[in-house]
Formats: structure tokens, C-alpha cells, sequence
């Protein structure tokens, strides 16, 4: 079992959830998360006055999948999440030990 990380762009968020339901992919985690790297914020100007927007806002998406189904995720990521511009995220593959389901005790893939 492999857990995926991806950070994308906000706006790509509903394509990338459309077709990764279209995949099997039925249950993630997203947060909204803010963070900078090498797209530089901007500064903005309100009322007059110029200020640094600070950090950039992206979506992180937590994904806990079957090993035979890593491929497939990683695939519809890089092509729906891309937009060929500085600033598109990252994906992220860690092992997963373990998985249990709280209500039914199961564990291993049944609990995903």
C-alpha cells in the first residue's frame, strides 16, 4: 500500500477529483495549505498601498491507495494537475505499514 501527497494548483482541484473518481479512486483527503517555492508571491496594491501577498495558496491532496493502483494515480495527477508553469506542485509516494478501519476493525487494502 502506497500513501501519494500531491500539492497542485486550487483551480485544478475539481478536474483532478473528477477523474480520479473516474479511475476508482473514491475516498482522499484535501486541505487548503499555503506555501512558497519557486513561483514568487506577488505584491498587490489596496487602497492605495502596496503589500507582499505572502505565501501562495495550493490544495494538498492525501490519497491511500493499493500498490497495483499507484501507477494509474500518479498518471492522472501529472496529467490533469499540469499546466506547464512554474508553480504546478509536487507528488510525493511513501510506504504505508499498515491501514485499519476504526468502525470495523478490518485491516490491510480491505480497510481502504
Amino acid at each position: 500500500m502506497k500513501k501519494i501527497e500531491a500539492i497542485i494548483r486550487t483551480a485544478k482541484f475539481e478536474e483532478v477529483h473528477t477523474e480520479l473518481a473516474k479511475i476508482g479512486i473514491s475516498f482522499m483527503t484535501y486541505s487548503e495549505v499555503k506555501g512558497i517555492g519557486m513561483e514568487h508571491p506577488t505584491t498587490q496594491q489596496y487602497r492605495g498601498t502596496s503589500f507582499d501577498v505572502g505565501f501562495i495558496p495550493r490544495t494538498r491532496l492525501e490519497i491511500a491507495v493499493p500498490s497495483n493502483k499507484l501507477d494509474a494515480v500518479i498518471a492522472c495527477l501529472l496529467k490533469c494537475a499540469q499546466t506547464g508553469k512554474v508553480g504546478d506542485g509536487k507528488i510525493f509516494v511513501f510506504d504505508i505499514q499498515e491501514v485499519y478501519r476504526i468502525r470495523t476493525g478490518e485491516k490491510g487494502e480491505k480497510a481502504l
